[in-house]
């Protein structure tokens, strides 16, 4: 089991790196350089990750080990040949339902949208948007990165294509989202690039925490400092092996796709609040006729961090500053 971090190096996928178990110690890769190529050679990969972390744990000198900082931090993958995000918790999607009066079908089968892949954003750096009215608003999600998925993988076989643990800030403007459902197309526009914590884990680091294809842990999410969301990660109704095989139905999934739960959201919100502001703002139309949640402004602070039962945090933390373009006169 094992934890990896991507460091920066002026280079667009960055220089893979092995994290200690306390976080704030790692050794670079010296056969794979990214975690693309770790991940096309896995069973390779994973024979050099156990020599790296015995020497880590040793700390002999055998190898180097650099102290890890904030600002050295990418998304474990900068950027990826796929992203696909799926909607598994049914009470998000309940609540925005009701509160937009959308009739939706039920097909029996995983809802999933396939998203923006050749960036994804640091830990810590500054999301920038072109204007606040686009309703800019966080979303809360845990994903899964895999190795190659051959076309119609079953659920059962599509749990050992998983590798990595991920947490995710999946951006969304509402309003251009709104506009684009109407078109049938899918979404362009209101989604820009999404945000990932620093680690990526193996499943066996989360022992216990991972079961039946689901993250057993709480996602925090703070707004400005203040407590907007506490939900639990495993309601799904769909485990991560049931989106893979979704996915994968009638096409191979290439190594180093992720796939996204969706907004972790729980049927108890008034206790455990929301993971995005949208489902906050459905609940206020239900319970109130009309919304009082605003959505995010220049300089707000978002921060997201997935807690285990055990109070260990082993993705680390997602603390991200709303930039908007400054606006010049007449537009």
């Amino acid at each position: 089991m094992f934890r990896l971090a991507t460091i920066s190096d002026q280079s667009p996928d960055g220089r893979l790196a092995l994290v200690s178990r306390c976080g704030n110690r790692a050794a670079f890769s010296e056969q794979f350089l990214t975690l693309q190529s770790a991940l096309d050679r896995w069973e390779k990969a994973l024979i050099e990750f156990a020599h790296i972390a015995e020497a880590m744990e040793r700390d002999n000198g055998a190898i180097e080990v650099r102290q890890l900082e904030d600002a050295m931090l990418l998304a474990p993958l900068p950027r990826a040949w796929q992203w696909l995000d799926g909607s598994a918790y049914t009470t998000h999607a309940a609540l925005m339902d009701r509160a937009y009066g959308i009739a939706t079908v039920d097909l029996g089968r995983p809802l999933m949208y396939q998203g923006m892949s050749h960036h994804f954003c640091s830990p810590t750096e500054d999301i920038v948007f072109v204007d606040e009215e686009h309703g800019i608003d966080f979303e809360g999600e845990v994903g899964v990165i895999v190795d190659y998925v051959p076309m119609g993988t079953s659920a059962a076989d599509a749990l050992g294509h998983i590798r990595l643990i991920v947490q995710i800030n999946d951006w969304s403007l509402r309003k251009l989202g709104a506009e684009e459902m109407k078109t049938g197309f899918g979404w362009v526009q209101a989604k820009p690039a999404c945000s990932v914590a620093p680690f990526a884990i193996s499943p066996e680091y989360l022992g216990e925490a991972w079961a039946n294809g689901r993250v057993q842990a709480t996602l925090e999410v703070d707004r400005d400092g203040a407590e907007f969301g506490r939900a639990a990660c495993a309601p799904m109704a769909y485990g991560f092996h049931e989106l893979i095989a979704h996915a994968a139905r009638t096409r191979d999934l290439c190594a180093g796709t992720i796939i996204g739960s969706g907004t972790v959201s729980n049927s108890d919100y008034a206790n455990v609040g929301s993971s995005c502001i949208a489902e906050r703002r459905a609940i206020e139309m239900i319970e109130h006729g009309r919304p009082s949640t605003e959505f995010l402004h220049d300089g707000e602070i978002v921060a997201m961090t997935l807690v285990c039962p055990d109070g260990s945090r082993p993705c680390g933390s997602l603390r991200q500053r709303v930039s908007v373009w400054p606006r010049t006169v007449g537009s």
